[in-house]
């Protein structure tokens, strides 16, 4: 029975939903009493049955407001739930016309027990993402104009805006640190068990806790453009989503309707029992088998979140089960989107000077390479610079305490007249750097691969998807050095968005499954394309978001073996319960109809029911159980 007649069955249930099962619940215990009462009355007095009818009459009068309620509502609004409201209203009428006042009583009675108890697990479900949807309410130190911080409600903040975050406070928004540095907890968001060590240049989300350290962040992102609003959004929209079997199910209520009734009017006919014909609309109740799929997928998608991945649809959770082809990204998937310092080459064996220049003079520069450079030292440890001057497309100069410095392409030396030593063979920026006049050495730079990308994708290799393309927008020869390096054997580079989308529906023709995996706006058509969309990180391209199915906070590709390991965890278990539902509803109903339940038989119908109903939920849970920790390379190393 529904637990309300406000609104059409959704994924989980309102605060009026809730209260309406409470009142149900309610009722049924009167209902209950009452019941109890009756017998009791009928034991010990049995000579007075019209005070015991009346009271069992009094009980079933309770319990029926909801009961028709419910049943009226089906009508008008038919859902898979309706077919059992509609159900035990027959059968509670049945009852009444034959006199059987106690059946027309414990029958519904039975039946409002059993769907509370369906029902926590979606309320307990709603209450979970309340409970995260309270990480995005705190309190955040803003730092005046004047650099004095005052406390305000993180609601409040804005893109720009700067704030201090101690040792123990919540981050109170997505942002980028400043200064300092510190270990954040990043659980409740990425499912990563590890501290994530935190320093200048280096984003964070809104929401992980601060363990130690001091740091100052600059807001990027607020409220639900936050890492943590989208999550909680996905959450929300992957709960109401349908489940493909659920749909099906819909598709066939009312032809599953019109054959119970027609089983239950044979058994009236050949038996004339009506505690058969009762029994036969009871057992029919497709409760177990409407449970299969929802509480699968809600079960799969909470697990999902726990593991930092969040689930846009329920369908996809059925969708990654089969896929055979990985077709992934370069920039920002396989690597880390971002300039990195692989090497220096200098005479010097003390590296520690060059990198405080570099970076001091980095910092004066709005030039990428000089903005990786600004991050190799914290801001406390540059130098004092002064005259500085930036030359456009070469590099900067400045007055430093022991000369003029210098940082740039190698054109910038020789228009300075500075002998340099010979340039490095290198597929990425090079940067030189000189300190009055002498040449002191090069700096190498380059987007680096994510020390788990080889591990991911072997991962992935041994999960079926044994063909995997690289597709990239980058020059062919960083593209095949970089596909060498984790393993990947057919590579595609310089490809437009409009090529990458080609390339996915190449696959898709050709008979794979492929999973889609990028991060940024030129990812986005081939995301929506591939059979699965997997988009790297909350934070990252509104677009790409919008048009994949899966979206991995962490951006960690080791789980994506844990997606499609998941995913085939779930198909099992709802093949079960789909086994569970139906196999336990036909054994019940064919009881029934031959009359095996006895003379009690539509109340046997009712605990039998409810049975399969929680073996279906206990089955579902199980999945709760599934846990994969990150084992391999650090990836913040």
């Amino acid at each position: 029975m529904t637990t309300s007649a406000t609104q059409p069955a959704v994924g989980m249930l309102t605060s009026a939903e809730q209260r309406s099962a409470a009142r149900q619940l309610t009722l049924a215990m009167l209902a209950l009493g009452l019941l109890g009462l009756g017998l009791v009355w009928r034991w010990f007095m049995p000579l007075q049955v019209g005070t015991s009818q009346l009271l069992l009459g009094f009980a079933s009068l309770l319990v029926a407001v909801p009961v028709m309620r419910s049943a009226w509502y089906s009508l008008r609004y038919p859902s898979l739930h309706g077919i059992t409201d509609q159900l035990i209203a027959l059968a509670m009428l049945g009852a009444w016309a034959t006199g059987d006042l106690l059946t027309a009583a414990l029958l519904p009675i039975i039946m409002i027990f059993g769907h509370v108890l369906e029902e926590r697990s979606v309320i307990g479900s709603q209450e979970a993402i309340h409970a995260l949807g309270q990480l995005t309410r705190s309190q955040a130190r803003l730092f005046q104009a004047d650099g004095s911080l005052l406390e305000v409600d993180n609601a409040t903040l804005k893109r720009g805006d700067q704030v201090e975050v101690r040792a123990g406070d919540r981050v109170p928004a997505d942002g980028v640190v400043l200064s300092g540095q510190a270990s954040l907890d990043t659980a409740s968001i990425t499912g990563e068990s590890v501290p994530l060590e935190v320093s200048v240049g280096m984003p964070i989300f809104g929401g992980a806790i601060n363990l130690d350290g001091l740091l100052r962040v600059e807001v990027t992102r607020t409220g639900d453009e936050s890492t943590l609003g989208k999550v909680i959004a996905l959450m929300q929209n992957a709960e109401r989503a349908k489940p493909p079997i659920t749909r099906l199910l819909e598709r066939y209520a009312g032809g599953y309707m019109v054959l119970v009734l027609m089983i239950a009017a044979v058994t009236w006919f050949i038996t004339n029992d009506a505690q058969a014909m009762l029994a036969v609309l009871v057992a029919a109740c497709p409760c177990a088998l409407v449970l299969s799929a929802p509480a699968t997928a809600i079960a799969g998608i909470a697990v999902a979140a726990r593991h930092g991945i969040l689930i846009r649809s329920s369908a996809f959770l059925e969708e990654l089960a089969d896929l055979t082809s990985l077709v992934v990204d370069k920039t920002g998937t396989l690597t880390y989107g971002t300039l990195r310092l692989q090497a220096v080459e200098s005479e010097s064996t003390e590296h520690q000077p060059l990198l405080q220049l570099a970076a001091s003079l980095g910092a004066a520069s709005s030039h990428p390479v000089s903005r990786a450079l600004a991050g190799l030292v914290g801001h406390e440890q540059m130098l004092a610079l002064t005259d500085v001057r930036e030359r456009q497309g070469l590099g900067v100069v400045a007055q430093t305490g022991q000369g003029e410095a210098a940082l740039g392409r190698p054109e910038l030396f020789t228009q300075l007249d500075i002998p340099t030593t010979p340039i490095p063979e290198h597929d990425g920026p090079i940067a030189g750097l000189s300190l009055d006049g002498r040449f002191l050495g090069w700096l190498l730079l380059a987007d680096s691969v994510k020390p788990e990308a080889r591990q991911a994708l072997s991962e992935l290799r041994e999960l079926g998807l044994g063909r995997q393309v690289l597709l990239t927008g980058d020059r062919q020869s960083v593209a095949e050095h970089l596909a060498h390096a984790v393993g990947i054997s057919e590579v595609q580079a310089q490809a437009l968005p409009e090529d990458k989308l080609t390339r996915v529906l190449s696959e898709i023709d050709r008979g794979f499954r492929p999973m889609v995996v990028g991060d940024g706006i030129n990812d986005s058509l081939a995301l929506k394309a591939g059979v699965v969309g997997v988009a790297m990180g909350a934070g990252g391209a509104d677009i790409a978001l919008a048009s994949s199915d899966i979206v991995l906070i962490g951006s960690d590709l080791r789980r994506l073996g844990t997606c499609v390991r998941l995913s085939r965890e779930c198909r099992h278990t709802l093949q079960v319960n789909v086994v569970i539902g139906l196999g336990w509803t036909l054994a019940i109903v064919a009881a029934a109809a031959f009359g095996w339940l006895g003379a009690a038989g539509a109340m046997i119908a009712a605990l039998l029911h409810n049975l399969s109903t929680l073996l279906v939920l206990g089955n579902a849970g199980r999945l709760l159980r599934f846990h994969e920790p990150l084992i391999g390379p650090d990836t913040h190393n």
